[in-house]
C-alpha cells in the first residue's frame, strides 16, 4: 500500500511539473507527501522541532490531545459542534491554501491545529457563518500579514476569537446554552459570580456541566489532553505551571481582601477557558518564548494578568487578553534571558 501510495505521489508530481497552471497546486501536494511519508526537512524558525519527528507528526500529537476536548463539546452541545469545527476547517483551509498558492510556498501545518482549536472556544450556539468570519480574520490578520506559520506574534484561533466578542457582543457573551438543552440559556459560572457572588459547584466545573465554550466547560478532558502533551514533551510544562501556581496564590490573597470581586482558587482555575487556554494556548511553540526562563517569567505574568483583568475590569474572563497581551513580549523575554545568560560572552 506505501509503495502503491508513493508511485501515485510521484506520477501526480510529473503532472503538476509539466503544467504551469496545475504547478500552482504543488504546496498541496507537498502537504499530503509530508503527511504520509515525513521529511527531511529542518526548521528555520519557529516552531523549533528538537526531534526526529517533523513538524506535521508534532501537529498530530497536540490533534490527539485536543480530541478529547472536541468529543465532550459534543456530548454536552450536540452534533452543532462538528459542523462548527467543519466551518473552521474549511473557511480557514481556504484561506491557508489561497495564500500557498499565491505564494508558490508549501501548505503550513499550524492551521491542522488552529482548524480545530478555535471553534472549541466559541459559544456552541454561534452562527456558522460568524464563526467563518472569525477564522478568515484569524487566518488572515493573525498570521499571514506576518508571513505566515512561524513568522506570526499572535495565536490566530485566539486573534479570531477576540475579533468577534468585539465586533459581536451580544452573541459572544450573553447567550450561553446549558448542556444537553436545545434552547435554554444560561449565565456562565464567572458571569454569575461577577453579577451575584454566586460560586458553582466545583464537581459540576470539573465535569463541565456548565454553560460555555465549546472545548473549555469539561475539564478532566483538558488535563487528560495536557498530560499526554506533557508526556511527549510537545507542550513545555513551565508555562501550564507557573500560570495556574500564579493564579492561584493571587486568588487566594485577593480572595481574602476583596471576596465580592476575586473568587477562591479553585472556582478562578476551574472556570471560564483558564486551564484550556494555559495548556493549548499559552505553550503555543510559535507565540510563547522558547528559553527556560523566559517561560517562568511568561507564566506568572500571565497569572497576574488574568486575575486582575477577572478582578478589577469589566470583562468576566481574562484569559484571552491575557496571552494576546504577553504574545506581544514573548520575544523580549527570551532576548532579556539569552542577554543575561551570555552578557559575559563578548568578553
Amino acid at each position: 500500500m506505501t509503495k502503491l501510495l508513493r508511485k501515485l505521489m510521484d506520477a501526480a508530481y510529473k503532472i503538476l511539473e509539466g503544467n504551469k497552471i496545475l504547478s500552482r497546486f504543488k504546496p498541496v501536494l507537498g502537504a499530503t507527501d509530508e503527511f504520509f511519508f515525513g521529511t527531511d526537512k529542518v526548521t528555520v524558525g519557529a516552531p523549533h522541532i528538537r526531534d526526529s519527528i517533523d513538524l506535521k507528526r508534532y501537529m498530530i500529537t497536540v490533534l490527539i490531545a485536543v480530541l478529547p476536548c472536541a468529543a465532550a463539546g459534543v456530548y454536552f452541545f450536540g452534533i452543532r459542534v462538528i459542523g462548527l469545527i467543519m466551518v473552521s476547517y474549511i473557511a480557514g483551509g481556504v484561506c491557508e491554501v489561497l495564500f500557498s498558492v499565491i505564494r508558490k510556498k508549501e501548505i503550513n501545518e499550524g492551521f491542522l491545529i488552529t482548524g480545530i482549536i478555535y471553534p472549541l472556544i466559541l459559544p456552541p450556539d454561534i452562527p456558522f457563518w460568524m464563526a467563518a468570519v472569525g477564522i478568515i480574520v484569524g487566518v488572515v490578520f493573525g498570521k499571514e500579514v506576518f508571513g505566515g506559520t512561524g513568522k506570526n506574534i499572535f495565536n490566530p484561533a485566539m486573534v479570531g476569537r477576540i475579533f468577534l466578542a468585539v465586533a459581536f457582543p451580544i452573541e459572544m457573551t450573553s447567550e450561553w446554552r446549558v448542556p444537553f438543552a436545545d434552547a435554554i440559556t444560561s449565565a456562565t459560572p464567572l458571569i454569575s459570580f461577577k453579577g451575584m457572588g454566586a460560586l458553582a459547584s466545583n464537581w459540576n466545573l470539573l465535569l463541565g456541566n456548565i454553560p460555555g465554550s465549546v472545548g473549555e466547560t469539561c475539564k478532566i478532558a483538558i488535563i487528560l489532553g495536557g498530560i499526554f502533551l506533557i508526556i511527549t514533551k510537545v507542550a513545555n510544562w513551565r508555562i501550564p505551571l507557573s500560570y495556574l501556581g500564579t493564579l492561584a496564590v493571587l486568588s487566594l490573597v485577593f480572595n481574602k481582601i476583596w471576596p465580592g470581586s476575586f473568587a477562591p482558587p479553585l472556582f478562578q482555575l476551574l472556570s471560564g477557558g483558564l486551564l484550556f487556554g494555559a495548556i493549548f494556548m499559552a505553550t503555543d511553540p510559535v507565540t510563547s518564548p522558547f528559553t527556560q526562563g523566559a517561560r517562568w517569567i511568561y507564566g506568572i505574568l500571565l497569572g497576574v494578568l488574568t486575575v486582575c483583568i477577572r478582578g478589577f475590569s469589566g470583562y468576566v474572563e481574562g484569559v484571552m487578553f491575557a496571552i494576546i497581551f504577553m504574545n506581544i513580549f514573548s520575544p523580549l523575554l527570551d532576548q532579556m534571558i539569552l542577554g543575561f545568560r551570555f552578557r559575559n560572552a563578548g568578553k
